[in-house]
């Protein structure tokens, strides 16, 4: 019988940083996980290393579900974005190795197709309304469905989702960049450019926003209702998810679609928002809700609610999340809509990934397993460099939510 022979960590920054899990088996299987913390990257990494690697070696790799158990349970100490991102590790890597021993792809596993691509967003950005626009234009012309908009406040420097470059990064200097935030400048001028984007392109696509955790309850609800013209796939984050309950209040103001999720990390962190249908998207990502067997109970507690899914899927998620996300976004049968950002081009020259975009969708390799490969070797060219998520704090100089 097979077992687990060796379980290898590696940090490493290819235009960002990424921490990798790789388990070889004796049969000589390796299976790769992401472990990947934005800006608490090396917390994940230790906690790898000296906490849950030791406890591998040795185990049958055919038993997932049974690892998993193990690796929450017998922690004792439970949930939380660093245990569940390295449980999720290690829950992804073994998922590579079973479809590898199988010869199929992931999906193969997972029920098969349930849908021949899986639509995504792109992420369009401008320093005002009229390059907003102009971004707008140039991501439905590369054949985009689905587009979030983000435009940058006047006379606020610190607002979330423009772009500085061809690659959006926020997490871009080695101590945290504070940022400036005027929630009543945002709200005064964002449903102005979602409305621009419609009155220029039409309703012929998805248009999507992302307040980003940035108001009230009542502020959110007050944005929700202004922007209803806009027909909005979703308004993403509107208010921080600590307190569940808030949503109702958004819930009884407006109609437009609310997406959560992103940075909550198991089934009993969105239990209340799904069973009570105060959100209709899920945004838990593989690699932050405890891996492909932990997020399929998530999106499958959803579909009795009719919540779809719609996974965070920013650059700070590596080729392996990415990857494992697709396959779980084919066979689900309440998929919803995938987050989607390229990659730097030293990210491509260490994951090498069979994933492929084609008119506005993710296409799912139909090599065994999750069909991503980690180089070592490249990646030894991108030694760790400490980046951090910015911080927010308002007019007053006092902290908000970023």
């Amino acid at each position: 019988m097979s077992k687990i022979e060796r379980a290898e960590v590696f940090v490493a920054s290819p235009g960002r940083t990424f921490v990798t899990l790789r388990i070889t088996t004796s049969d000589g299987v390796t299976g790769l996980g992401d472990a990947t913390l934005n800006g608490r990257e090396l917390a994940v990494a230790s906690y790898l290393r000296d906490h849950v690697v030791p406890l591998l070696i040795g185990k049958d790799p055919a038993r997932i579900e049974d690892i998993w158990q193990y690796l929450y349970k017998g922690a004792y100490w439970r949930r939380g974005p660093v245990t569940m991102t390295a449980v999720a590790a290690v829950d992804t890597a073994l998922w590579d190795i079973k479809g590898k021993v199988a010869g199929l792809p992931l999906y193969q596993l997972l029920g098969g197709r349930s849908r021949d691509g899986v639509m995504v967003y792109g992420h369009a950005s401008g320093t005002d309304t009229a390059a907003l626009l102009d971004d707008v234009d140039r991501f439905l012309g590369l054949g985009y469905k689905a587009v979030r908009a983000q435009a940058a406040v006047p006379d606020v420097g610190g607002t979330y989702g423009v772009r500085k470059g061809k690659v959006y990064e926020p997490a871009a200097s080695a101590l945290p960049e504070e940022q400036p935030w005027d929630t009543e400048a945002y709200l005064r001028f964002a449903p102005g450019y979602l409305e621009a984007v419609r009155e220029r392109f039409g309703f012929g696509f998805h248009l999507l926003h992302d307040v980003h955790h940035r108001l009230t309850p009542i502020e959110a609800a007050r944005f929700g209702k202004q922007i209803e013209e806009c027909r909005l796939f979703w308004m993403e984050d509107p208010t921080p998810a600590e307190n569940q309950e808030s949503f109702r209040l958004i819930r009884q103001h407006t109609t437009t679609p609310v997406a959560v999720g992103e940075v909550l990390n198991s089934v009993w962190d969105v239990q209340h928002l799904i069973t009570e249908q105060l959100i209709d998207y899920v945004r838990t990502s593989v690699v932050h809700a405890g891996g492909i067997t932990h997020l399929r109970r998530i999106f499958d507690l959803a579909a009795l609610y009719q919540v779809r899914t719609g996974s965070h899927g920013a650059t700070d998620l590596s080729p392996v999340t990415l990857a494992a996300a697709v396959h779980l976004d084919t066979a689900v049968p309440n998929f919803g809509i995938q987050e989607y950002m390229e990659h730097a081009d030293e990210t491509g020259e260490v994951f090498r990934s069979g994933v492929t975009f084609d008119d506005g969708m993710l296409h799912v390799s139909e090599e065994p397993g999750l069909g991503v490969e980690y180089d070592e070797k490249a990646a030894e060219r991108f030694p760790y460099r400490a980046r951090y998520l910015p911080v927010a704090r308002r007019l007053d100089g006092s902290v908000h939510d970023w």
